[in-house]
């Protein structure tokens, strides 16, 4: 750990996870630039190009119409997802903590279902704001109930695994009143998918990592200091339950941000912040890095979904939900054997 000083403002830096979070960003980069032309007659250097100004208008059609919003949603899905899953398990001070376990994900997907089963609504912005309002609104039932003298991360989870478990319930409650036209609909935003993906999609996410991923980073050092303990972290000055709330709305609001965009695509707000952690070797919670990674997984992972020879493009949340299985098995192996 060094302290770098700029214009008199003392900075720590941990060069080894600096240089992780370099080249995961380098990697998400890369990925998104093959991913501009997956799918088209536009190969990686043409659109090289037409990001730099020298395209013709067939290929800027394609890479700014079709695929860069998609590839863009895909970065900040992940890394929103990334940096609500290190808040929630360093909270929670427990690895399976992350807003697919506390209700978040599951309350946003409960609104958008309402909103087209119920409600009967197709439009986006309906949807997402369904879906959003939905997901902060979990997310506040759950601290809520968590709450006794304080929020302990164990009851935390329990609690958010309560919730998941009856918004589930309501969404198969929905989906099996509905006709068969519009629950297949439903079924396949309840997967998780970055098809179709427009403009329209990518700004609330980006707004919201904007405004998240600065007060999280910000923030960082006494969500470290907290992973040791509410006592410990009180006497060392860090108002612990005020602290908590803070980056509970932070987390809670880009995972739902995030789910209301793409879906609840499952997997990456679990496995980011500890594979972060594991190729960074930095204490604390790695907020960074866990966007770094959080975005280049799911840029990876739709990717290979749109390469993939399946009959169909495969939504992604598939693929994640596969490799989250796998990931969740190899932990709970691993904890077992600690």
């Amino acid at each position: 750990m060094k302290t770098v000083r700029l214009s008199g403002i003392a900075v720590r830096v941990h060069p080894r996870a600096s240089v992780v979070v370099l080249c995961l960003a380098a990697a998400g980069l890369a990925v998104g630039l093959f991913g501009l032309s997956t799918g088209s007659a536009v190969g990686v250097g043409e659109a090289l190009r037409t990001l730099f100004g020298q395209g013709d208008a067939t290929s800027e059609m394609v890479v700014y119409s079709l695929r860069a919003p998609r590839v863009l949603l895909a970065l900040l899905v992940g890394a929103a997802l990334g940096v609500g899953g290190a808040v929630v398990q360093s909270l929670s001070r427990n690895p399976l903590g992350s807003p697919d376990i506390i209700g978040v994900n599951a309350g946003a997907a409960a609104g958008a279902v309402l909103m087209l089963l119920v409600l009967g609504t197709a439009s986006t912005q309906a949807i997402s704001l369904g879906a959003l309002a939905c997901g902060l609104g979990a997310g506040l039932l759950v601290y809520v109930l968590s709450f006794q003298r304080g929020v302990k991360g164990t009851r935390l989870v329990l609690v958010g695994i309560g919730v998941t478990a009856m918004l589930q319930s309501l969404i198969a409650y929905l989906l099996t009143r509905a006709d068969l036209y519009e629950s297949q609909g439903a079924k396949v935003w309840l997967i998780g998918s970055l098809a179709g993906t427009g403009w329209e999609k990518v700004w609330p996410v980006a707004a919201a990592l904007a405004i998240g991923l600065p007060v999280a980073l910000a923030l960082s050092r006494a969500l470290a200091l907290m992973e040791m303990g509410d006592s410990a972290a009180g006497a060392l000055g860090v108002r612990v339950e005020r602290l908590r709330l803070v980056l509970l709305l932070v987390a809670v609001g880009l995972s739902g941000v995030a789910v209301s965009s793409a879906g609840p695509i499952g997997f990456v707000a679990l496995a980011a912040p500890q594979l972060a952690r594991r190729v960074t070797r930095a204490p604390g919670p790695g907020v960074g890095s866990s966007a770094a990674m959080g975005a280049l997984l799911l840029a990876a992972a739709d990717l290979l979904v749109q390469r993939l020879p399946t009959p169909g493009q495969l939504p992604v949340g598939v693929l994640t939900g596969g490799l989250g299985g796998i990931y969740l098995a190899w932990l709970l192996y691993r904890e077992w054997r600690s």
